[in-house]
């Protein structure tokens, strides 16, 4: 068998690594397209955390990823909900250990995440048509911190989660915090709260 080696070089100190670039997330306005604020799992691969792994590893798992959130499996690629950073340091784990009376040693990712049942959900199809300022109403209406969008499953059509709008991505994305109010009840209000911050 003959055949001729590659050529080879050295390279220079310092030189970059090449790594996928996530989608770089720039400015929008309330009329960009809703798509602009998601994150699709189709492109990204999904952060996963298993149910029962402790709160402190899922912890590390988030720093090591760089991530804020982690979708809770307990067998993959079924999704059992989401943990969030804010669910961590926040007051749900000393509200479990308190319910349950174990230490805060023992608590895992399934104990103190919330459950996919409990979080609101928006097609991906509506979302292709929609708009961020449709978007930033779901969210301030709704009082999520996360949409999921689901998608039928191209095997046998069951429904899948495709991706996530998350209400940190779109202030980023905006420059501004969303709205604090009850409902934001037509496009204008949405416009002109937006507009007083």
């Amino acid at each position: 068998m003959s055949s001729a080696s590659l050529s080879t070089s050295r390279l220079h100190k310092a030189t970059p690594i090449v790594q996928l670039q996530l989608n770089q997330h720039g400015p929008v306005t309330l009329a960009s397209p809703a798509l602009s604020v998601f994150t699709d799992l189709s492109q990204v691969r999904a952060a996963t955390v298993q149910a029962h792994t402790t709160l402190d590893q899922a912890e590390l798992k988030m720093i090591y990823l760089g991530v804020r959130l982690l979708f809770v499996v307990s067998d993959m690629p079924s999704v059992d909900g989401i943990l969030t950073f804010a669910d961590i340091s926040g007051e749900r784990p000393t509200r479990v250990v308190q319910q349950r009376k174990i230490k805060h040693h023992e608590l895992t990712a399934g104990d103190v995440m919330t459950p996919l049942t409990e979080i609101d959900t928006v097609p991906f199809a509506a979302l292709r048509r929609a708009t961020v300022a449709q978007v930033v109403e779901t969210l301030v209406q709704h009082a999520q911190p996360h949409l999921l969008v689901v998608d039928t499953s191209p095997e046998d059509g069951s429904p899948c989660i495709r991706g996530l709008v998350s209400q940190a991505q779109v202030e980023r994305q905006l420059g501004q915090a969303l709205p604090r109010i009850d409902r934001a009840q037509t496009f204008a209000q949405l416009e002109q709260v937006l507009a007083s911050h």
